[in-house]
C-alpha cells in the first residue's frame, strides 16, 4: 500500500477532528461487561451481514470485542454465520467441534500454516467454547457455524476433496488425483508452483483444476442424497484448489492482481455460504481492516485494489455495515518477517496525522462511533478527509512504521462505524496439547 502524499496541516485536522470525536463518540464498556458491550452493536443487527475489523492481527482486545459482539448478533439476533479470514479446512476443525459434528479431514493438524497465532490462540478457543455451547441441543437448522474465506489451503483442500471422493465415489476420486497430480508435486510449496510456470518450466494447471470443480457440480444430484453438507464442504475445497491455482501464479505477476483474486474469492465464498443455508441467513466476518473497509475509499482502491468491503457494498448496500478497529499503543503479536517466529511487539504510539491520532486525543479509553444514521451529517462530514491509517498484519515492522504501515484513507466512506481501545496487548497463542476430556472434535492440537 503506497503512503501518497500528507498534507502540511494535517495536525490541525486531526484535532479538529478529535473535538468533534469527543461529542459523538459513545464510551466503551469494559470488555468484563460483555452483555453491556454487547448491546451496544444492537443498531446494527438489522443488516444480513455485519463486517467486523481489526488494526491488526495480533491483538487480543479486538478478538474478544468481535467475539461479544458476535455472541450478541447470534443470540438476540438470528445470525448463524461467523466467517473469518482464515483456510476453510483449518476452520472446518473449529466447525465441527462448536457444531458438534464428526472432524472433517484437514490433510494434517490445523492452523500450523504460519502465521499459527492468528487462529490458535486462547481468545478464538474461548470464543468456540462459546459457540459450541450456544448449540447443544439445537436442531441443525438453527446452529451457528465457523467457516474460513482464504484462498492459502492447497494441500489440505485437495486433500478434503479426495477423502470425500474416496467415500462416495471411488472411480471419480481416481479421476481426481490424475486432474490434481498437475499440482500435487508443488502442494507443499504452491509459491514454487507460480514461479514454474512463469520460467516454462510447468505448464498451467488451472484446466484440470477448473475441470474437477465443474465434475463436482455435473454430479451434484447423485452426491446430494447421500450428504449435503459434505458435497458443499467438497465443492468449497475445489473452489479453493481453483483459485488457489490462479492466485500464487498471480503473485509473481502483480500483487494488486494476486490481492484482487484473493479478496473476489473471499466474497465469493461469503456469497456461496449466504446462498447454502438459505433465505435470511445473516454472517458476521471478521477480517482486517485492510479487508473489510471500502477499498474504494483508501489508497488501496485508488491504486486498483478491491476488497471484501467494497464489494459487499456493492451486492448488499444498505443491508451490509462495515465496523473498523483501532489502536494507539501497547503490544501484539507479529512476525519480523514471513515465516518468521512470533514476537510479542511493543506498539509504537500512532502518527500525530493520523486518524488514529484523532481518536486518542478525543480522549476516549475506549470508544464506539457511528455515522450511519440520520443526524450525524457534522461528523460524516468531519471524517469525510484523508488521514493516515495504520494497518499491522502478522508482519509489524516498527522502525519503518511510515512506511510499512499507513496508507490514506477516508474514514466516513471506509467504513460505517469505529471500534477504539487506547491500549491493546498482544494475543494468548494455543501450544499443541490438548486439554484432559477434551471432545474428539476439539479444534486445536490433534
Amino acid at each position: 500500500m503506497r503512503l501518497e502524499h500528507v498534507s502540511e496541516d494535517a495536525s490541525a485536522t486531526v484535532q479538529s477532528v478529535a473535538a468533534v470525536l469527543r461529542d459523538h463518540s459513545e464510551p466503551l464498556p469494559a470488555l468484563s461487561h460483555g452483555d453491556e458491550l454487547g448491546a451496544l452493536f444492537d443498531r446494527f443487527a438489522n443488516a444480513d451481514v455485519v463486517l467486523l475489523g481489526e488494526a491488526t492481527h495480533g491483538t487480543a482486545e479486538f478478538y474478544q470485542a468481535r467475539a461479544l459482539i458476535t455472541r450478541r448478533l447470534i443470540e438476540r439476533h438470528g445470525f448463524s454465520v461467523v466467517a473469518v479470514e482464515g483456510d476453510w479446512p483449518d476452520a472446518a476443525r473449529i466447525d465441527g467441534y462448536v457444531r458438534h459434528h464428526r472432524p472433517r479431514p484437514v490433510g494434517g493438524e490445523p492452523f500450523v500454516r504460519f502465521p499459527t497465532w492468528m487462529w490458535r490462540n486462547a481468545e478464538v478457543l474461548a470464543f468456540a467454547d462459546w459457540l459450541r455451547g450456544f448449540n447443544e441441543g439445537k436442531p441443525e437448522a438453527e446452529e451457528a457455524g465457523f467457516f474460513g474465506l482464504d484462498v492459502y489451503s492447497l494441500r489440505s483442500s485437495i486433500a478434503a476433496v479426495l477423502h470425500y471422493l474416496d467415500e462416495v465415489d471411488p472411480e471419480e476420486a481416481r479421476r481426481a488425483r490424475w486432474r490434481y497430480g498437475c499440482l500435487t508435486p508443488w502442494q507443499e510449496d504452491p509459491s514454487s508452483y507460480g514461479m514454474a510456470v512463469l520460467t516454462g518450466r510447468q505448464s498451467r494447471c488451472e484446466d484440470e483444476a477448473v475441470e474437477q470443480l465443474l465434475q463436482l457440480f455435473d454430479k451434484r444430484v447423485g452426491y446430494l442424497r447421500n450428504d449435503g453438507e459434505a458435497w458443499f464442504d467438497a465443492v468449497q475445497n475445489a473452489r479453493i484448489v481453483r483459485a488457489a491455482e490462479a492466485y500464487y501464479r498471480a503473485i509473481y505477476r502483480s500483487s494488486t492482481d494476486s490481492w484482487n483474486l484473493r479478496d473476489r474469492h473471499m466474497f465469493q465464498t461469503l456469497q456461496a455460504l449466504l446462498a447454502w443455508r438459505g433465505p435470511g441467513t445473516k454472517a458476521v466476518v471478521w477480517a482486517h481492516n485492510s479487508h473489510v473497509g471500502d477499498a474504494s475509499a483508501t489508497a488501496m482502491g485508488w491504486n486498483g485494489e478491491t476488497n471484501i468491503g467494497e464489494l459487499c457494498r456493492m451486492a448488499y448496500g444498505q443491508r451490509m455495515v462495515s465496523i473498523g478497529f483501532g489502536t494507539d499503543q501497547g503490544t501484539v503479536a507479529a512476525a519480523r518477517d514471513w515465516g518468521g517466529a512470533m514476537e510479542v511487539k511493543s506498539v509504537r504510539p500512532c502518527r500525530f496525522d493520523s486518524w488514529e491520532a484523532a481518536f486518542l486525543h478525543s480522549g476516549s479509553a475506549r470508544s464506539l462511533t457511528d455515522w450511519r444514521e440520520t443526524g450525524k451529517e457534522r461528523l460524516r462530514q468531519t471524517l469525510r478527509v484523508p488521514l493516515l491509517e495504520r494497518a499491522i498484519g502478522v508482519i509489524y515492522r516498527p522502525e519503518t512504521e511510515l512506511t510499512s504501515h499507513y496508507f490514506q484513507a477516508v474514514l466516513a466512506d471506509q467504513f460505517d462505524a469505529y471500534v477504539w481501545f487506547a491500549r491493546t496487548h498482544a494475543v494468548t497463542p494455543l501450544g499443541h496439547d490438548v486439554p484432559h476430556g477434551a471432545p474428539a472434535t476439539y479444534p486445536f492440537g490433534l
